[in-house]
């Protein structure tokens, strides 16, 4: 299969929605239609984050997560002991909203609260490491708190035996931070590749290459192994190196793996990384390109003979329209977005599966997933913020920003859906921490101009973690 016959993205018909978005400025010389004044919107999505960060305050305070329905609480990696991630994930969010003094609240909370050691779990380390190594890194390169890097640094050095321990480099999918144990032989590609872009921080901000070191020799060691058609499998043996599934794909459980061999060359120069990409990047577009009903989609196939498995998606994969016009390639980038924008002709806001051949969600959830926006965004900077083919982009955004509005806010914020395909749609009762990480932050961006964001020269994690492009204002 091969990608033919590629569709442009298109607009979305958009109606005038509430009484903020109708305002628009007079059309550009040689330009017929009008620009909308995004101001009010942008002041919108920050009055939404403001609301959902009260409730935070008042029922869930220093735990990780907002349980918005019930008005209660939850926390994600020990049930007897959170660590305030809903705090550490929106630290750069609300500084870029110049939200102040619910910054400083949050890092007071950090530095007199925050006992990372103290978790008797068994936890991810590529959750570990994007949400709270991420997280508390993008904050301190917002306020340049100490304690924010001190914390990051404590953090990952609990991971890194994980990587020290291996015999191939690849690391250990769990660590308890509170005993040191490690576990997890079979580790998930996007486990394993997710971490250079935090760690290779980490080491310029310490001065300590070590963290960068592990990172790399993880992501080589998988690189290395690679079929005969360049493609990778899903899982692997840390011990042995052996592939333990062998189908590729750009989904989960793999997707952030290709964001980060980007991200590597993109963020610290590695010219080792710029060349795996294209690598990697030519055989994804030969073997797992296809076009089903006019729309570009991506199989997963056997890596060893490229045939195709299942062509079923995950919204997780939208985010690849986003990194494909970063990496050079707009055009797929387009058609790839213009796929996932169909299928809001189906349902208000996007399922967490979508079979592209029926037309069905194969998963009915929504989990306030960010990636679609992630690709609006990304696509909108490499085309020029204030470039007029750019505008599609910010309309796209935003009508989606209008549906999960009426569809996830509840009393106390916003909300994750189980059941996007009844009407009205059914709730669930979660505010994801990458919500205040992600999406309010990209809405944000797209719908203003920020002057702690420098939009010309930026790098936002696959966690929404600014680690290059904010700015002291």
């Amino acid at each position: 299969m091969t990608a033919t016959g590629l569709v442009a993205a298109g607009g979305l018909g958009l109606g005038e929605g509430p009484a903020y978005a109708r305002q628009v400025s007079p059309a550009r010389p040689g330009i017929g239609r009008p620009i909308r004044d995004w101001r009010p919107v942008a002041e919108d999505v920050r009055r939404e984050l403001l609301h959902t960060w009260n409730a935070y305050k008042r029922l869930a305070w220093g735990h990780d997560h907002l349980l918005p329905v019930s008005g209660g609480h939850g926390e994600f990696f020990d049930d007897a002991h959170p660590v305030g991630l809903t705090i550490v994930e929106a630290l750069d969010t609300l500084y870029l909203m110049r939200l102040d003094d619910e910054l400083a609240e949050g890092v007071d909370w950090i530095e007199e609260s925050l006992d990372f050691s103290a978790v008797n779990a068994n936890v991810q380390v590529f959750e570990t490491n994007i949400r709270m190594v991420g997280g508390l890194l993008s904050g301190y390169l917002a306020t340049r708190e100490r304690t924010l890097l001190r914390h990051a640094r404590q953090i990952a050095d609990i991971l890194m035996p994980c990587f020290e321990r291996s015999p191939t480099g690849i690391p250990y999918r769990f660590v308890n931070p509170s005993t040191g144990e490690i576990s997890g032989v079979t580790n998930p590609l996007a486990e394993v590749g997710t971490i250079i872009t935090e760690f290779g921080t980490l080491s310029r901000l310490t001065g300590d290459p070590k963290y960068y070191r592990a990172a790399k020799r993880a992501m080589k060691a998988v690189i290395d192994r690679r079929s005969e058609l360049d493609l990778l499998g899903t899982e692997i043996n840390v011990e042995t190196g052996r592939w333990v599934n062998d189908t590729a794909t750009i989904h989960p459980p793999v997707d952030s793996f290709f964001e980060y061999v980007w991200d590597a060359w993109d963020l610290f120069g590695d010219t080792d990384f710029r060349d795996w990409y294209a690598v990697l990047t030519r055989a994804i577009l030969k073997h797992e390109a296809t076009t089903i009903n006019g729309h570009l989609w991506f199989a997963r196939v056997d890596k060893d003979h490229g045939e195709v498995v299942t062509v079923d998606q995950s919204e997780l994969g939208s985010f690849y329209a986003g990194l494909l016009g970063q990496s050079g390639h707009r055009r797929l980038g387009d058609a790839y977005l213009a796929s996932w924008t169909s299928v809001l002709e189906r349902y208000p806001v996007l399922p967490e599966g979508y079979d592209p051949v029926s037309g069905t969600a194969t998963d009915k959830g929504n989990q306030l997933r960010p990636e679609y926006v992630d690709s609006c965004l990304n696509l909108w900077l490499v085309t020029g913020r204030n470039n007029p083919a750019s505008q599609k982009y910010r309309e796209l955004a935003y009508e989606y920003y209008l549906r999960q509005k009426k569809h996830s806010r509840v009393a106390n914020g916003w909300t994750i859906i189980s059941d996007v395909t009844t009407s009205p749609v059914k709730h669930g009762d979660l505010t994801s921490g990458y919500w205040w990480s992600e999406q309010m932050k990209y809405w944000y961006l797209m719908f203003t101009d920020a002057r702690r964001f420098d939009y010309r020269n930026n790098y936002l994690s696959t966690e929404g973690n600014i680690f290059r492009g904010l700015l002291r204002r």
